[in-house]
């Protein structure tokens, strides 16, 4: 079935219709949150009729499942891409994850995975489980980070390091100010330092 195209000229469907979707709950998911963004203002954006919307997804539920699942395996939230520079020393890249998430410094909405779990109140497990998947694996990346930094206690200074990047990512947030970020990686500063001078030899 070809795309049927609205009354400004703008195609509705189509083998785009899927992305656009996707697109527009990016934006709109992160800048307004969840609850706030109904289904109409969804596929206004997207420029979809309700039928094409439907048939991508379901329910708006499978639409913020999917939207979380992007982060994991087509776009990375950027600060956590940090642990994965080539052009930095294991120790700057656990530095270098204390930025602000999103990237626009006069609205912070912090993490996408964390706020969708705020947001579902415990009514959304499936998005509770991908949250919950996503935070072991970024703090099983700092571990290995802090390993390959030649920390004395990889597992420690992990652990560490991801409550203070939650801390500075809850707080800014909250607070819409970049200030925390600044304030967790002077404190990540003194981690490391101490973590990588009690570090064996060898």
């Amino acid at each position: 079935m070809g795309a049927t195209v609205s009354t400004n000229g703008t195609a509705r469907g189509g083998r785009g219709a899927r992305e656009r979707i996707l697109r527009a709950a990016e934006d709109l998911f992160y800048a307004r949150g969840i609850h706030a963004t109904g289904v109409a203002a969804l596929i206004e954006a997207a420029q979809v009729s309700p039928r094409t919307f439907y048939v991508h997804f379901p329910t708006k539920n499978a639409l913020v499942e999917e939207y979380l699942r992007r982060f994991e395996s087509e776009k990375s939230i950027a600060a956590e891409a940090e642990l994965e520079r080539g052009d930095l020393p294991p120790a700057q890249r656990l530095l270098a994850i204390f930025a602000p998430v999103g990237g626009d410094p006069a609205l912070i909405r912090g993490c996408p995975f964390h706020n969708a779990v705020v947001e579902g109140a415990g009514e959304l497990p499936e998005v509770a489980r991908l949250a919950q998947r996503h935070k072991r694996a970024f703090r099983d990346r700092l571990v290995a980070t802090a390993a390959e930094a030649g920390a004395a206690d990889p597992e420690a200074l992990g652990g560490q390091l991801a409550v203070l990047f939650e801390g500075a990512n809850a707080l800014a947030a909250s607070c819409n100010d970049a200030q925390a970020f600044t304030d967790a990686r002077r404190a990540a500063e003194t981690l490391l330092g101490v973590a990588l001078d009690t570090a064996p030899e060898g």
